[in-house]
C-alpha cells in the first residue's frame, strides 16, 4: 500500500451538509470513489443512493444516526440504525445523548451506546459513537465514554459531528473539531479492540498526518481533494 493510498483509507468522506442535494451526493461519491476513500459518511435518506452509485468501487457506505444532536430516544436512534443498515449502510456513526453525558447519566449513557452497538453488530455493521467534544468538553467525561464504548464492545469512539456550534462572547458560533490533545485522551482511555475517528476542522494533509499520529485510524473529512491531492505531490502515486 502506498503512502497516498493509506491516507486516502484512512477518509470517511463527509457528505452532511444539510443543504446537500442529491446531484451534490452524486458529485461527492464520485470524489470518493475517485481518490478510493475508506467510506462515505451520508444522512440517512441518502444511504440507498450513495449505495447504488458505489457499489462497484471499493469504497463503504456510513450512515448517521441521532445527527447532529443526539437528542433522539434510544428506540428511534435503535429504528434509525436498523433501516440503516437494512439500506446498506456497513459503518454507523452515532450521536451519544450530549446532555445525559454533561449531567453524568452513565446508565443511560451506557444502555444507548450498548442498544445501537448490538443492533449494529446484528446486522454486520460497525458503530462509532460520536461524543461531540465541542459540548462534551471535560476530561473526566470523555474517559469515562471512552470506558463505556470499551466495555460494550463498540468499534470507534469519534470527537465531532462537525455541526457542535458553540456561541462565542462576539455572538457568533464556531467549532474547534478534533483537537489532538482529546484525541490523544481518547486513544489512552479506549480498550485496543476500540479505534480512534478524528472529525470536525481536519481540513490539510499535516492536520491529516497529525491526527494519523495521534493514533487515529479514521478521519472524518470534506476537504478530501485538496489533502489527497497534497499528498500526491509531496509522496507520490
Amino acid at each position: 500500500m502506498t503512502k497516498l493510498n493509506e491516507l486516502a483509507k484512512m477518509i470517511d468522506h463527509s457528505i452532511l451538509h444539510p443543504t446537500l442535494t442529491d446531484a451534490d451526493l452524486k458529485r461527492e461519491c464520485e470524489v470518493a470513489a475517485k481518490y478510493d476513500v475508506a467510506s462515505v459518511c451520508v444522512k440517512p435518506y441518502m444511504v440507498k443512493q450513495a449505495v447504488e452509485l458505489l457499489k462497484d468501487t471499493g469504497v463503504l457506505v456510513g450512515c448517521v444516526i441521532g445527527f447532529p444532536a443526539g437528542n433522539s430516544t434510544i428506540e428511534v436512534k435503535r429504528f434509525e440504525t436498523e433501516v440503516a443498515c437494512s439500506d446498506g449502510a456497513i459503518e454507523i456513526d452515532m450521536v451519544v445523548n450530549i446532555g445525559k453525558a454533561l449531567q453524568g447519566d452513565w446508565d443511560y449513557i451506557r444502555k444507548e451506546i450498548e442498544t445501537i452497538t448490538d443492533e449494529c453488530h446484528y446486522h454486520g455493521a460497525i458503530v462509532k459513537v460520536i461524543f461531540e467534544t465541542d459540548f462534551v468538553t471535560k476530561e473526566e467525561d470523555i474517559k469515562r465514554l471512552c470506558e463505556i464504548c470499551t466495555e460494550v464492545g463498540a468499534d470507534y469512539v469519534k470527537t465531532s459531528t462537525g455541526f457542535g456550534f458553540v456561541k462565542g462572547a462576539d455572538g457568533k458560533y464556531s467549532y474547534e473539531g478534533a483537537t489532538l490533545k482529546n484525541l490523544e485522551l481518547m486513544r489512552t482511555y479506549s480498550g485496543p479492540n476500540v479505534k480512534v475517528k478524528a472529525a470536525g476542522g481536519v481540513r490539510t494533509l499535516d492536520q491529516l498526518l497529525a491526527v494519523k499520529e495521534a493514533g487515529c485510524t479514521r478521519c472524518g473529512a470534506t476537504a478530501t481533494i485538496s489533502m489527497l491531492e497534497e499528498a500526491k505531490e509531496r509522496f507520490g502515486a
